[in-house]
């Protein structure tokens, strides 16, 4: 997702391939923000590439994740740059988007693309904010936790309980650190991995009302209070 403030009057735009993602696009809308979802699989073909479920239980989560993963492949860091460029393009030519940064918000595979968005136009994205993130940390020579000196922006990473490992997370802690970004890394007590998504057994309502106590702060401070 990305934010920026309106100018006048609320809501969002919205192309996710979920429900429970245009909803919440729309409460973040109803903070004065325009929010635009990107369907990140549009190169596969129109949204939905494939139907998913109306709840996605454990019991069919890795068919679900394994229909996904090629699509996730294929989302190259080439990709995500050029998609990157077009989603900020658009949203600074819209007359109703109020002047000034934006922030990028990613769940799951979406913290690292927004870590990459935030190290790629670092005099555009004040915020970033990942929730149960994935691949933040890895051996990839472009791996996001090598870029995080770029951002000049304020980031806030909410973790599920076995997100990452012990080791995952110093290294991340000491990337941060030695870029001087201003950053929080929070592990919410509880959680499992998609915890803010109610179409999932994974949903934790303790853990969401954490995430929105965190971005909510984050979004006042960085963009103003929509």
């Amino acid at each position: 997702m990305m934010l920026r403030r309106w100018s006048s009057g609320s809501g969002a735009r919205s192309t996710g391939l979920r429900p429970e993602l245009e909803e919440r696009a729309r409460e973040l809308a109803g903070h004065g923000y325009y929010v635009l979802v990107p369907d990140l699989y549009y190169r596969h073909g129109p949204a939905p590439v494939f139907e998913l479920p109306e709840h996605i239980g454990e019991e069919i989560r890795p068919a679900v994740i394994g229909r996904l993963m090629p699509l996730i492949e294929a989302h190259t860091t080439d990709r995500v740059l050029r998609d990157a460029d077009a989603y900020l393009r658009f949203l600074t030519a819209r007359p109703e988007v109020g002047a000034g940064p934006v922030a990028a918000i990613g769940y799951c595979m979406g913290a690292p693309l927004a870590v990459r968005t935030a190290a790629a136009h670092p005099d555009q994205v004040a915020a970033v904010a990942g929730f149960h993130p994935g691949f933040l940390v890895t051996d990839a020579p472009d791996s996001p936790h090598r870029l995080v000196a770029k951002p000049a922006a304020e980031v806030h990473l909410g973790l599920a309980v076995e997100d990452m490992s012990p080791e995952a997370v110093d290294e991340l802690n000491h990337a941060l650190d030695a870029a001087g970004v201003r950053y929080t890394i929070e592990i919410y007590p509880g959680t499992v991995h998609g915890f803010t998504m109610s179409d999932t057994d994974a949903f934790s309502p303790s853990g969401t009302k954490r995430h929105w106590d965190r971005l909510l702060p984050l979004l006042a401070r960085t963009l103003g209070n929509g």
